[in-house]
């Protein structure tokens, strides 16, 4: 019993404090709609592949297996130094932009998938032919300097990045910003009228009074309102018929 008049005040309150949820859903959704389109800057993502795979002249020798597998461990080292500023310098030089290596650190992210030896570079810039070309330029230094670097010469340039016609940007997602302001509002909203709900002490009913001094109830005094016009207009045809009474008696 006391289960179900819980769910009841539940329900009774998220009922009472609808309007307020819903004004905080609709501004939240609102804001998030704002940011996501008018005051976030898009950031395009362009990504290039190389394969770390040593040259041989027999072709069935690039199956080996040992060799493979140097060539994956291999990749964890790749991965470092094409962030490095041995790799980075120059292509800061090659790019003749004013970026420091740091910022092109920050743009850059290397990532190899599990026992492959594709290696995918891959840039975010708010100009998407900027990311294209920081991606290939990378690359392309990468590939070049290696030699030199580690005295093998085992990389090779996959696929160059490209930027598509009307490509889209990887972020803001505003859609998926909307949704998650949904429901972030929503949640927002039901707690603040529970939050109201619980430091509201005055009483409504009977039942608050039962509640808060552990005594019961006697009795209730409805409203008199609707009543107190009935009974008036019951006195008043008692007057006239005792008036009428002393007439015909006269």
């Amino acid at each position: 019993m006391e289960e179900t008049i819980s769910l009841r005040e539940l329900f009774q309150t998220l009922r009472k404090r609808l309007s307020l949820i819903v004004v905080i859903t609709v501004i939240a959704v609102m804001i998030s709609g704002i940011v996501s389109y008018f005051i976030i800057t898009p950031i395009y993502q362009a990504s290039t592949q190389l394969l770390v795979n040593q040259e041989k002249s027999d072709q069935a020798a690039l199956y080996n297996s040992n060799e493979v597998q140097t060539n994956l461990q291999l990749i964890n080292t790749y991965n470092v130094i094409i962030k490095s500023p041995a790799i980075l310098d120059k292509v800061a030089e090659r790019l003749s932009k004013e970026m420091s290596v740091s910022e092109l650190n920050g743009k850059i992210t290397v990532q190899s998938e599990k026992d492959s030896q594709v290696v995918n570079v891959s840039v975010q810039d708010p100009d998407p032919q900027l990311a294209a070309e920081i991606a290939n330029t990378t690359a392309d230094v990468f590939q070049k300097e290696i030699v030199s670097i580690m005295n093998v010469d085992n990389v090779s340039i996959l696929a160059k990045a490209t930027v598509a016609e009307n490509q889209a940007p990887i972020k803001p997602q505003p859609l998926l910003n909307i949704a998650i302001a949904l429901v972030v509002g929503l949640m927002a909203g039901v707690g603040l009228a529970f939050l109201l709900e619980y430091l509201d002490n005055t009483i409504k009913n009977e039942q608050d009074i039962e509640n808060l001094l552990g005594l019961p109830v006697l009795g209730v005094i409805a409203t008199m309102d609707s009543t107190g016009k009935k009974n008036e207009k019951a006195g008043r045809g008692k007057h006239h018929a005792k008036v009428r009474g002393e007439s015909l008696g006269s």
